[in-house]
């Protein structure tokens, strides 16, 4: 089964999927694991959106930089960094695992686990119905006998600001698959791509503006925006919060974009990037044949069946359901999909109920996330705020981690917080946010101990090894502990 079939006439198979990056490519390989005929439908690379302009690029281009930033921290290594960061040898590590932006590896692995690659525009035409549209303007239709999954994913929200088109912004793909470091750049958001972003390009050696209208990273605990941004700053980004753009203009394409703001001054750069936002990649994908509306995100149910769409065939995966915009979370989706259909379509019991093998409840409670700026900003589960409004009677415990040895040994005067939500009704923990650097090798313990509904008297019983930053939660629980008596 290969690529090759792409040429034949139309075609039935148990599963169509549509989209090729890592969320698709796991339904697929669970389906097939399942014994179900896969057709998987790209219209650009395969891989998608992560392996080539978000994760990993970025996380390729950000590590020199934490990298240089942790030897700084350490007395003795601090001396022996005497230079800047050599930027093409940067871009050649990035290009190196993007694979150059050839796709092959990854369709050859496609290939490998007995699915049908089919590269093309899909669009939905009716019920369990995929039409495929080639370059070439060939067109071909795929019939789904049991199962559609739609996972194609997210693209950048580019504002209503005047004038911002016509300045030609960078998004999350420009700011990861370019090479040349522009002296000056505005960064437009201050979520995770924009925190993110404002670290690795001031790093390389841009001047750069971070314009927020709220906090930064929003979505965590307070104090990770607030120590993020502090720290920005004192790497040189000019960080302005509560900050609107309202105009940009840029008359000559290849010359300088100047930014007007809310508070009637204006900025001038060499590049302007917008980090606000994303929509969902469902704008032209034959959703109004099924009785959908075009463009938007897909209400799904625990096991990312749509919901609206009668007969328990069409599903919804990563992005497009709008559950949590993170590449290892839509994973998380995918294999309960392809699990879920392998048994709808063996007509064997679907286990949907909380945390059965065909539900996806870590996407109300268990959510994991990193921010690999300097220093990283992890967490999972509920924030404070969060479990307070959902009706929980909780208790906050903060920490420090200047107490902890294996923190100091790690980085000198390591600086870092560390926070845990406990449910105090059963003494688990609802929610773990860690800010520090290093701290995103620890949030896998706050992962398991979250998902696993640990009791904290139990959770006592994990060591920490020592020295080690995961000392941390002995700190934590002693907290606790000593609030408690």
């Amino acid at each position: 089964m290969s690529e090759a079939r792409e040429n034949q006439e139309d075609s039935a198979y148990d599963v169509v999927v549509l989209g090729a990056g890592p969320v698709g490519q796991n339904v697929a390989d669970r389906a097939r694991a399942a014994g179900l005929t896969v057709a998987v439908v790209e219209r650009e690379l395969v891989g998608g959106e992560c392996s080539y302009w978000a994760c990993v690029p970025s996380k390729a281009l950000l590590r020199p930089v934490i990298a240089v930033a942790d030897a700084r921290r350490v007395d003795g290594a601090r001396q022996a960094v005497t230079g800047r960061l050599d930027t093409e040898r940067v871009f050649a590590r990035r290009d190196h695992y993007v694979t150059d932006w050839d796709d092959s590896g990854q369709a050859e692995w496609v290939k490998s686990i007995g699915a049908d690659l089919f590269r093309g525009h899909g669009r939905i035409d009716g019920p369990r119905r995929t039409t495929v549209t080639r370059d070439d303007g060939a067109r071909f239709t795929l019939t789904a006998r049991h199962a559609v999954a739609i996972a194609t994913g997210s693209r950048p929200l580019l504002p209503d600001i005047p004038g911002l088109r016509e300045a030609r912004p960078w998004t999350n793909r420009q700011g990861t698959d370019s090479s040349t470091v522009p002296a000056r750049l505005a960064i437009v958001g201050g979520g995770g791509v924009g925190v993110e972003m404002a670290t690795l390009w001031q790093g390389l050696g841009s001047q750069v503006i971070l314009l927020a209208r709220r906090s930064l990273i929003p979505r965590m605990e307070p104090f990770a925006g607030e120590l993020v941004a502090r720290s920005l700053t004192e790497a040189g980004v000019d960080v302005r919060i509560g900050t609107q753009v309202t105009a940009l203009r840029r008359p000559d394409p290849t010359g300088a974009v100047t930014l007007s703001l809310d508070d009637g001054s204006e900025i001038q750069t060499d590049e302007v990037m917008v980090a606000t936002g994303r929509t969902p990649g469902t704008d032209d994908i034959g959703l109004d044949t099924v009785g959908l509306t075009p463009g938007t995100w897909l209400e799904v149910d625990t096991t990312c069946l749509v919901r609206g769409v009668d007969g328990a065939w069409l599903y919804a995966v990563g992005d497009v359901n709008h559950r949590a915009l993170l590449t290892h979370q839509g994973k998380y989706q995918a294999r309960t999909v392809g699990d879920a259909i392998g048994a709808r379509a063996a007509g064997l019991p679907v286990d949907d109920g909380p945390w059965g093998d065909h539900a996806t409840t870590a996407d109300q409670c268990a959510v994991p996330q990193v921010f690999f700026t300097d220093p990283e900003a992890a967490a999972v589960g509920l924030t404070a705020e969060q479990a307070a409004r959902a009706g929980h009677r909780i208790k906050v415990v903060d920490v420090d981690f200047d107490a902890v040895q294996g923190a100091n040994l790690y980085a000198d005067n390591y600086q870092g917080h560390a926070r845990m939500v406990v449910d105090l009704d059963r003494e688990v923990l609802l929610g773990v946010t860690l800010v520090g650097p290093g701290v995103s090798e620890l949030l896998h313990s706050a992962t398991v101990a979250v998902a696993g509904e640990v009791p904290l008297k139990r959770l006592r019983h994990a060591i920490a090894c020592f020295p080690t930053v995961s000392e941390i939660w002995l700190f934590l629980l002693a907290a606790y502990h000593h609030d408690r008596t």
